[in-house]
């Protein structure tokens, strides 16, 4: 069975920071490669940027981190959105590797 994947999508980028140090730290987890998005109503935004966390590991190691990402993320600037999927497909994994932090 595969690693389980949380994940976190966040208002900005020091709230991604911020979320995925305590998630870290809650569990025995890796972190994958942050991805954003500006929405297209990015102008009306406190925060026009959106950054996904991916956290790796076992289910409730992953679940942990999600937990504290979560808490701490409504602490700063808020989360948009969080799902955990405890067994990926391998079509899944290969989306997981995508990021837009290298594209213009």
């Amino acid at each position: 069975m595969g690693e389980a994947v949380g994940i976190l999508e966040v208002y900005g980028l020091v709230c991604a920071f911020m979320a995925a140090d305590a998630g870290a730290k809650a569990g025995r987890v890796r972190l994958e490669k942050f991805d954003k998005n500006k929405p297209a109503n990015a102008d009306e935004l406190e925060v026009p940027l959106l950054v996904t966390i991916k956290f790796r590991g076992g289910i409730s190691d992953v679940e942990a981190a999600m937990e504290a990402g979560i808490n701490t993320a409504k602490g700063i600037t808020g989360i948009v959105q969080s799902h955990i999927i405890p067994n990926p497909t391998k079509d899944t994994e290969k989306m997981l590797i995508i990021d837009a932090f290298d594209k213009n």
